[in-house]
């Protein structure tokens, strides 16, 4: 299974980081701002060596500055936690969503040095206007074979944003969600802080069981 997590982050880096010289990105139309910023991201990763090397600064300074503004993290921790999330105290749900996106930097952040020469095949886009929730479909050719990769993304004031990204069918809020909710469950949501944070800090020391 971890295998296939790692590249549920490598879509992520692949549909919304974008370079400072790059064109501005248009968020008013999903299907047109998956094509920009994919291409524009695939560029980067190439020219990145430190990137392409796992440098956890690095990477965290790219999801900071460049894949956020495309995202609604929160938006994907509150539907990984269900009902759980109004459990919550709003500084846990703050600490909650810090330690779960570094969980999947941390996690996923080898899938980077894989980039080469993939090519993505874009579906045929479906929507009608005044649809507020769409999904992006798309396929990654990765040395010859097919990889399934769609974005979810919702309308908002500012633009389109995804939340949630389905690669060979596992859509990733659904693949955490009984982790989140086995821990609330036996532990309590302070319980699944510390879970969250203790993770982090194995795979930070190298820790953490491969």
């Amino acid at each position: 299974m971890k295998k296939l997590f790692l590249l549920p982050l490598f879509a992520l880096f692949m549909a919304f980081c974008n370079t400072a010289s790059a064109q501005a990105v248009d968020t008013s139309n999903p299907d047109t701002m998956i094509k920009t910023v994919t291409q524009q991201v695939l560029d980067q990763i190439k020219a990145d060596k430190q990137i392409q090397s796992g440098n956890i600064t690095r990477i965290t300074e790219l999801v900071n500055e460049k894949i956020l503004p495309y995202t609604d993290f929160t938006r994907t921790t509150r539907l990984v936690m269900g009902r759980n999330w109004n459990s919550a105290t709003p500084q846990q749900q703050k600490q909650i969503v810090e330690q779960f996106k570094m969980l999947l930097i941390r996690t996923y952040s080898g899938a980077l040095a894989q980039v080469r020469d993939q090519q993505v095949q874009y579906k045929p886009f479906r929507a009608s206007p005044d649809d507020t929730d769409v999904v992006v479909r798309s396929v990654v050719i990765n040395n010859g074979s097919p990889i399934q990769l769609d974005y979810r993304l919702y309308k908002t004031p500012q633009g389109w944003k995804v939340y949630d990204i389905n690669v060979l069918g596992a859509w990733l809020i659904q693949a955490y969600q009984q982790q989140f909710n086995e821990q609330i469950s036996q532990h309590g949501v302070d319980g699944l802080l510390q879970f969250l944070t203790q993770r982090n800090e194995q795979l930070a020391s190298g820790k953490a069981a491969s």
